[in-house]
């Protein structure tokens, strides 16, 4: 990776950093005397420059809502009001201030344990400092340590050093898929998902895909045991929000275990998915009927002979507001167009 030119303001000793300024050359698009290569090998150290430019004018900015925050815990009401104000006159929200003040709590932290010091935050894009000070405590030792030695850390590394460690440390992955791993006969990047999948499921769902991996540790049943452990938390997500469903009547465990069985996990998980948007649209459809209704009402009441466009109005739109919903699908010319009609058979009563 292209290298940038060095800029800390000085993050640990209270620098301003006045004296610091964005100072390099952009080429010329239009210059036909410059290479695609050159091009683009200076535009890359100027955007690493910027990069780095914001994550120390960033920290900076953490620190500083830091400082406002804390002051006026001391001296403002318990809910925050002043500071709140002192956002809404910068014109910042709520959430940005606390993520720009979680990334100064994050860089004070790995500076102070000597996992960093000012230099080497030097080597990080603004993405990959967030994305370590996210990481396990281990990883961060191992990014640190590059950057130290003066390796440029991109979100991207970061990223797969952390999806490693968590594949590779996971109990949820057999021994003898971790082995492989390591020699790597498997690649790590089919660990991850699997990790992140299984971790979703209840310990007896755990325990049957890790056996079914230490039976056949190879890339081929590491997919299959993904793409089942995706669709069981799925089905266990999805089944446990259909009401319709009664579990005194339907054994949801029971049921599982048999799609598993006879091979239909996919198409089983999908049915409840769709049990539950059924639902939910179900419920949308009504409150928008009901909502209608009263609308279309009080239109009516508020109109009269004077106004016959708006009378119009109201009579076309009477399919949508009768007891029997009719729609049309599809364009009225098209041979392929059908009506749908649904019909409320009762309003729930709301006493």
């Amino acid at each position: 990776m292209v290298g940038a030119a060095d800029f800390v303001a000085d993050i640990t000793q209270g620098g301003t950093g006045q004296d610091v300024t964005l100072d390099f050359k952009i080429p010329d698009p239009e210059d036909v005397n410059i290479s695609e290569q050159e091009f683009h090998h200076q535009i890359e150290v100027a955007w690493q420059v910027c990069d780095r430019f914001d994550l120390q004018t960033d920290i900076w900015r953490g620190r500083i809502l830091r400082a406002v925050r804390d002051r006026e815990k001391q001296g403002g009401d318990s809910r925050g009001t002043g500071f709140l104000n002192w956002l809404k006159d910068r014109e910042i929200s709520k959430s940005q201030a606390y993520a720009l003040i979680e990334l100064g709590n994050s860089a004070d932290e790995l500076l102070q344990e000597g996992l960093l010091n000012e230099q080497s935050v030097n080597q990080f894009s603004k993405r990959a400092f967030v994305e370590t000070s996210q990481a396990a405590p281990e990883v961060q030792q191992m990014v640190s340590e590059a950057a130290k030695r003066g390796e440029q850390i991109t979100r991207k590394e970061v990223k797969q050093l952390s999806d490693e460690w968590t594949a590779m440390t996971s109990d949820l992955i057999p021994e003898t898929v971790r082995e492989k791993a390591a020699n790597n006969t498997i690649p790590t990047r089919y660990l991850t998902p699997l990790v992140k999948e299984m971790e979703k499921l209840p310990p007896s769902h755990q325990d049957t895909l890790r056996t079914e991996a230490a039976r056949n540790p190879d890339v081929d049943t590491l997919k299959q045991i993904t793409s089942e452990a995706r669709y069981l938390s799925k089905y266990i997500a999805a089944a446990s929000q259909v009401q319709t469903i009664d579990p005194d009547l339907v054994n949801l465990e029971q049921a599982l275990e048999e799609a598993l069985r006879v091979g239909c996990l996919n198409s089983t998980a999908d049915l409840v998915n769709q049990a539950t948007q059924l639902e939910q649209a179900t419920a949308k459809l009504y409150t928008a009927w009901r909502r209608l209704n009263k609308l279309a009402e009080r239109v009516y009441v508020d109109s009269g002979e004077s106004t016959p466009h708006l009378r119009a109005l109201l009579s076309a739109l009477t399919p949508l507001t009768n007891e029997i919903i009719e729609i049309q699908l599809g364009n009225s010319n098209s041979p392929s167009t059908k009506t749908i009609r649904l019909q409320v058979l009762g309003e729930v009563d709301d006493a």
